[in-house]
């Protein structure tokens, strides 16, 4: 609700000042009032009171191979590919063949044939490309394969220099000439050609550099061969000569940038749900599993003899960007690696722990391993290993986590207690990190963190993702943590959009992990890259194509927060906004997820008995709304069923958006499917609900979920499952703001919705000898506000940020539209009254004594 002004001329005035105020630094900056009237809100500062310190490491940014954010994005690798390793086990759509065609000039003929034979390049290289060469056609004839490059194409720079590779060997006795050049998507050649002559029926590599003639984002590699007999090629490689700090095997540049831009203070890797999830045995016979668990010795050596593996989000993971490269680059942009490695237990949904102990000693060892691959001199064994790949300088790990959002928190905390026995008692200075499952409360979150507290470990990484209504109500989640139990490491949050919205969400609730820095010590928005062509999760931080990169609206939030973090909280206090609660208002519903489900007898009365809705389906269903539009919805004996048991989200309504405090009840009846079935109320649109779901996440418990602008959130949760061909009795008791539930006519659970979501939120922290003050407005109404900063010490001007920008605003390839505004703001004294621009987040940097 936004504050009331105390008159019309003073509002004016307001967004006068608050428009002014986003243009770029010159004479006639925004001015401070230090006479102005008084304020819709306070914000007072207290300088001589120390709040926590907060490290250097506070914000940082976990990549995970989703998205496609490593092959075809940050690894910079043109082909699409390029060992033939692809295979339906990493997407049913795959052949070995994926990204390659067959191409002959001048008459070639020949044969193309992906072979798995004792000729192949090495044991882990499990794949080579035959070319059978029919020697036929005339001078120049030529015949072999094109690479097609990820997405649209290999963009190609004009003048740019690309290094060529490919293993090679032939039958031939006097050789055979391979050519390498880049074409476009039409078959121009668009490079001069480079020729090699493969001799010798062994793997030699081959070495070149082509450069392009013209510029396109459809470039394409051509490599044939002239003669006959057979020639057999393995890891075609091109690689952009101009990678991030010109490393070989080395990252795209303009993603790398845009990271390093953000001064991150950590990095965490692999994952994510890639780190626990399939297999945890090793790459190797008889098996070669394709669907392991990260394992980071698969990952690091010459590129050539890295295992592969299925990637979890449904692609292929070459294993080119490795542990190696993760190290790299986090050295590079300045920031402490922090590795996660696998427990043992699977999470992201396959919920499965793995009782081997051979198999988790070697796991355990492997983690040593990795720590001193990452800290040893180079007389150790991996130590040296490193330095043979060019870094004979340890990296310095300090932090290691083990395991990612483990859904059974006792088998989970009983294999990461060994990992830590292990760790500590050769590596006691190691942080060792816990964590505390999926999501921000529930069975599993309670449950996890008794463990933790009562084990007394270092840190727990949380992750959650939410709605922004969320967010904005529970600014102070860390406020009431025990300054005596684990700290926090915040490894995954965003809010579910990318919307300005999202973002300004996002910055209320990043003041809140500041002001408690004594607890949270590490926070990294999550997921960090995405293609815009392919992808599996929205939001996002960074988007790219195969040419340009952008940021979303929640890059720009998490860069001003990550380049102006301070060294210490000072404790401040502002005032709240008014705040009108109504009770919970709504329509009903009904739905599935991935199940077929029946449902009877519905019945809605108000508080004094009267009857709002009887349904049994008796004159069919024409009371009934199709909010989503998805599945299939018939009367059927009597019941309403909803048959598809693919379907997701398959929302039905009935009954009046203004409808409070009534008791739903209804009968309910899995048929088929992997979950249970869901009964809405306080139904506003199919955006803006709440849901009981029972049997949900692959029938493994139970919840009430709030859904705001399309983003839900988790209310309460138990470990109730749903039995198919059950009947259930649902009553849900919805007084004021108050819901009660039933099941069975036994109470399940219940909840009060009073929480704040407070759009007006603010930190202050010291940097150095300034003063930052941080504001964000998440609110449609300027902020005018009168701020006390508790010492006159202070420089009569401020430099200014500003992030402003219509809520719906979402990034593109060509339009970013909320991008940071510099200016200096005039008047700053001890007192003085400053308007927060509508939909903002203002950082003032003031000079203090």
């Amino acid at each position: 609700m936004a504050p009331i002004r105390p008159r019309l001329v003073l509002a004016l005035a307001a967004l006068m000042v608050g428009t002014v105020m986003a243009a770029p630094t010159r004479a006639d900056a925004p001015t401070a009032d230090p006479a102005a009237e008084p304020a819709d809100y306070s914000l007072t500062v207290s300088p001589d009171r120390a709040g926590p310190a907060i490290d250097r490491t506070m914000y940082g940014v976990f990549f995970e191979d989703i998205n496609n954010a490593a092959d075809g994005g940050l690894y910079a690798e043109l082909v699409q590919n390029r060992s033939f390793e692809f295979s339906t086990v990493d997407n049913r759509s795959y052949t070995p063949l994926t990204g390659w065609q067959q191409t002959a000039t001048g008459g070639a003929t020949g044969t193309v044939q992906v072979v798995n034979d004792t000729e192949r390049l090495n044991e882990r290289n499990r794949n080579h490309l035959r070319l059978g060469l029919a020697g036929t056609g005339g001078a120049g004839a030529g015949f072999g394969v094109v690479n097609s490059g990820y997405g649209a194409g290999m963009a190609l720079r004009e003048g740019a220099r690309y290094d060529f590779s490919v293993w090679a060997r032939t039958d031939s006795a006097t050789g055979t000439r391979l050519t390498a050049e880049l074409r476009t998507t039409d078959g121009t050649t668009v490079s001069a050609p480079l020729a090699v002559t493969v001799r010798g029926d062994r793997w030699t590599k081959y070495t070149g550099t082509l450069t392009a003639k013209v510029s396109t984002t459809g470039g394409r590699l051509a490599v044939t061969a002239e003669g006959g007999g057979t020639v057999r090629l393995d890891m075609v490689s091109l690689f952009p000569r101009d990678t991030y700090k010109g490393r070989a095997n080395g990252l795209r540049k303009d993603l790398a940038e845009k990271i390093a831009a953000l001064k991150p203070g950590f990095v965490r890797f692999p994952g994510g749900c890639l780190v626990n999830t399939g297999s945890h045995q090793a790459y190797e016979a008889p098996d070669f599993e394709r669907r392991r668990s990260y394992q980071w010795k698969d990952t690091i050596g010459p590129v050539e003899q890295r295992a592969v593996n299925a990637n979890f989000w449904g692609y292929h993971q070459s294993y080119g960007l490795g542990y190696y490269e993760y190290f790299q680059f986090a050295e590079d942009v300045g920031a402490m690696p922090l590795p996660v490695v696998p427990a043992l237990v699977t999470g992201c949904g396959e919920n499965k722990a793995t009782d081997d102990p051979a198999l988790l000693r070697r796991h355990i060892q492997d983690t040593l391993d990795l720590i001193e691959f990452a800290n040893g001199p180079v007389t150790s064994t991996w130590g040296r290993k490193r330095a043979e790949m060019g870094h004979p300088k340890p990296f310095g790990l300090t932090h290691l986590g083990v395991g990612n959002e483990e859904n059974l928190p006792d088998q989970f905390f009983a294999r990461f207690t060994e990992f830590r026995k292990a760790i500590k008692a050769t590596y006691p200075d190691i942080t060792v990190v816990s964590n505390s499952g999926p999501d921000d409360a529930g069975t599993t979150f309670d449950r996890a963190w008794q463990l933790n507290r009562e084990a007394r470990v270092d840190m727990v990484d949380e992750h959650y993702y939410n709605s922004p209504q969320w967010f904005l109500e529970n600014n102070d989640r860390y406020d009431s943590y025990d300054r005596q139990g684990p700290k926090v490491f915040l490894g995954e949050y965003a809010s579910r959009d990318n919307r300005f919205s999202n973002a300004l969400s996002e910055a209320a609730f990043m003041t809140g992990l500041e002001r408690n820095a004594d607890i949270v010590k590490l926070a990294s928005y999550a997921p960090l890259l995405a293609d815009v062509r392919q992808n599996q999760w929205r939001p996002d931080m960074i988007w790219f194509d195969n040419q340009r990169s952008w940021g979303s609206t929640s890059y720009e939030v998490q860069k001003l927060f990550m380049n102006n973090t301070g060294d210490r909280v000072v404790p401040s206090r502002a005032s709240t906004t008014p705040a009108i609660s109504g009770p919970i208002t709504g329509a009903v519903g009904l739905s599935t997820w991935a199940t077929s489900a029946a449902y009877d007898d519905v019945r809605v009365t108000a508080a004094d008995g009267s009857t709002l809705l009887a349904e049994d389906f008796s004159a069919g269903d024409f009371r009934w709304t199709r909010a989503t539009g998805r599945g299939t919805w018939s009367v059927q004996d009597g019941a309403y069923v909803q048959s598809d048991a693919a379907a997701e989200d398959t929302l039905v309504t009935a009954g009046d958006t203004g409808w409070h405090d009534y008791d739903l009840r209804v009968k309910a009846t899995k048929k088929s499917g992997k979950e249970g079935f869901l009964v809405a109320f306080g139904v506003r649109d199919s955006g803006n609900h709440y849901w009981w779901n029972l049997g949900g996440w692959g029938n493994t418990r139970s919840a009430v979920e709030k859904t705001v602008g399309g983003g839900k959130e988790t209310i309460t949760e138990n470990g109730t499952t749903i039995q198919t061909g059950r009947t259930y009795d649902l009553h849900v008791q919805v007084r004021g703001r108050q819901v009660t539930l039933f099941l069975d006519g036994q109470k399940w659970g219940g909840f009060t919705d009073d929480k704040a979501a407070e759009p007006f939120r603010q930190v202050v922290t010291r940097d150095k000898g300034d003063l930052v003050v941080k504001v964000v407005n998440a609110q449609a109404t300027p902020a005018r506000t009168r701020i006390d900063l508790g010492t006159s010490k202070v420089a009569p001007t401020a430099r200014m940020t500003t992030l402003q920008g219509a809520p719906d605003a979402v990034h593109t390839a060509d339009e970013q539209p909320v991008q940071p505004r510099e200016s200096t703001l005039r008047g700053i004294a001890r007192n003085f009254t400053y308007t927060f621009p509508a939909h903002s987040v203002t950082f003032l940097r003031i000079k203090a004594g």
